[in-house]
C-alpha cells in the first residue's frame, strides 16, 4: 500500500497549476468515490479496533497509529450506504482535517489520479446525492463522486459557533464592531457547511458577506466589478477562500488575483481543512496574506478583527458611532 502514496511527497508541485490528486476507493457497491490526496497521511490494512462505549453510530472504533489514538469512521454508514459486514479485507485511509487526525474505512483503495480542477464539477442539482458530495468527475466511463468530508465530520464534531475571542474584547474594540457593519467580505467556498461556519463567525462581528461557490465564480465577480470601474479592494475588506474547489481552486484564485493590477491589493485569507507546514509554504508561494485551518472560530474572529483594526489604522477612520454599544449593531 505504501507504493500507492509514493507520489504524495511531490504534491506541492501542483500548487498554482489548478491541479489536484484524488485518492480513489470503493465502499459498499461498485460506485467509485474519492478524496483529495492532500488530506491523506497514509493508507493501511484494517487494523484491530478498540471499541468505545457510547460511541457515535458512524464510528467503528479507535486504533493506535504512531503513538496516536484516532477514531475509525465507517464512511459507508456516514453517507447513507449499507454497513460493511466483513471488515477484515478493508483498508483505512488516515487523514488530517481541521488539525485533527481520523481514519475512514473503505472496502478497497484503488489508485491516485492527477486531474485539473476544471474537470471537477459540482454534483448535479436534484440528483438526491449532493447531501454528501462536494463534487464529481469522470474517469473514462465511470463517474467518480468526491465526498464532502467536512459534512461527514460535522456529524461527530461539535463545531463551536460561539466565538470566545469576540466576547473577550474590551470596550475599545467596540469601534471594530461598528466599522465592520460598513465593510464586506467575500467568501469563496464550495462547502455549504464551511461557508455557514464562516458566516456565523463574521456575523457575530457584524461584517457583511458576499458568497461564491468556487474560485472561478469568485474571480468572475471580482473582474466584473473591476471592469465596472470599482475599486475592488475598497469593496471587499478581505477574501476568505477555500483551497480545494471545483472549476478553480483557491491557490489559482489567489494567483489570478495577484497577477491582475486591479485586484492585487485584495487581502486574501486561505481558510482550509488542509493543514501542515507544506500548506503554509504553498500559501506563501501564491501570495496569500494569511492561512488558517478550518474550523477555528476564535482564531478566525481574531484574524478578522485584526484586519478591521488594520483598516481603521491605515485609513485613520473615525468611529462611526462612538457612543453606541455593540449590542445595538449586532
Amino acid at each position: 500500500m505504501a507504493s500507492l502514496l509514493d507520489a504524495v511527497d511531490a504534491r506541492t508541485q501542483l500548487v498554482g497549476e489548478n491541479r489536484l490528486e484524488l485518492l480513489m476507493f470503493r465502499l459498499t457497491g461498485s460506485q467509485v468515490f474519492a478524496i483529495n490526496v492532500f488530506k491523506v497521511q497514509e493508507v493501511q490494512r484494517m487494523p484491530k479496533l478498540n471499541m468505545l462505549p457510547k460511541r457515535h453510530y458512524i464510528v467503528t472504533g479507535v486504533t493506535h497509529v504512531r503513538g496516536q489514538t484516532i477514531p475509525v469512521i465507517d464512511l459507508s454508514k456516514a453517507i447513507g450506504l449499507p454497513e460493511v459486514e466483513d471488515t477484515s479485507q478493508c483498508n483505512i485511509i488516515i487523514t488530517e482535517y481541521n488539525r485533527s487526525v481520523q481514519a475512514f474505512m473503505a472496502c478497497s483503495v484503488d489508485r491516485i489520479v492527477n486531474m485539473n480542477w476544471e474537470q471537477i464539477q459540482p454534483p448535479p442539482k436534484g440528483s438526491g446525492r449532493d447531501h454528501y458530495l462536494t463534487a464529481i468527475c469522470q474517469m473514462g466511463e465511470e463517474i467518480v463522486e468526491i465526498i464532502d468530508v467536512e459534512k461527514v465530520l460535522a456529524k461527530i464534531k461539535n463545531y463551536l459557533h460561539e466565538v470566545g475571542a469576540v466576547g473577550e474584547m474590551d470596550m475599545q474594540n467596540n469601534c471594530i464592531y461598528r466599522t465592520a457593519s460598513h465593510l464586506t467580505a467575500l467568501i469563496v467556498d464550495d462547502s455549504r457547511t464551511a461557508a455557514q461556519q464562516i458566516k456565523s463567525t463574521l456575523g457575530i462581528i457584524g461584517l457583511n458577506v458576499v458568497e461564491r461557490s468556487d474560485g472561478a465564480k469568485g474571480l468572475e465577480l471580482l473582474k466584473q466589478m473591476a471592469d465596472e470601474g470599482k475599486n475592488v479592494s475598497e469593496e471587499f475588506c478581505m477574501v476568505i477562500t477555500d483551497a480545494e474547489m471545483p472549476e478553480m481552486d483557491g491557490y489559482r484564485l489567489t494567483s489570478e488575483i495577484r497577477s491582475d493590477p486591479r485586484l492585487r491589493d485584495l487581502y486574501v485569507v486561505m481558510h482550509t481543512s488542509l493543514s501542515g507546514n507544506f500548506n503554509q509554504a504553498m500559501v506563501e508561494k501564491v501570495g496569500c496574506d494569511h492561512f488558517i485551518s478550518k474550523f477555528q472560530p476564535d482564531k478566525l474572529a481574531a484574524l478578522v478583527t485584526d484586519r478591521i483594526q488594520q483598516i481603521i489604522d491605515e485609513k485613520k477612520l473615525v468611529d462611526p458611532d462612538p457612543d453606541a454599544t455593540h449590542d445595538e449593531h449586532v
